[in-house]
């Protein structure tokens, strides 16, 4: 099941490379404001799904896969989210 994240994340720091005309990622990656926006469409989108009833996975992925170009756009390594998340069980 995590397989898929990290290949994700794998995705995400090769398209670092690629030309922003021809990777989404990559425009992600070097357009903060556009990644912001994004992240926040996204939440909106998934929020009114679950609302709905409706959706609710799509939009789930989306928003997983925008917030981890956001996080990697942004120096934020997704094995230091998760070390902190793991500093943080009882």
């Amino acid at each position: 099941m995590f397989k898929n994240l990290e290949q994700l994340v794998k995705t995400i720091r090769e398209r670092k490379n690629s030309s922003p005309s021809k990777s989404y990622t990559n425009k992600l990656l070097t357009d903060k404001n556009l990644s912001v926006s994004k992240v926040k469409e996204e939440i909106r989108e998934l929020i009114e799904s679950v609302d709905k009833n409706s959706n609710k996975i799509h939009e789930a992925a989306d928003v997983l896969y925008h917030l981890m170009v956001f996080l990697e756009g942004n120096g934020i390594k997704i094995e230091d989210v998760m070390d902190e998340l793991k500093k943080r069980q009882k």
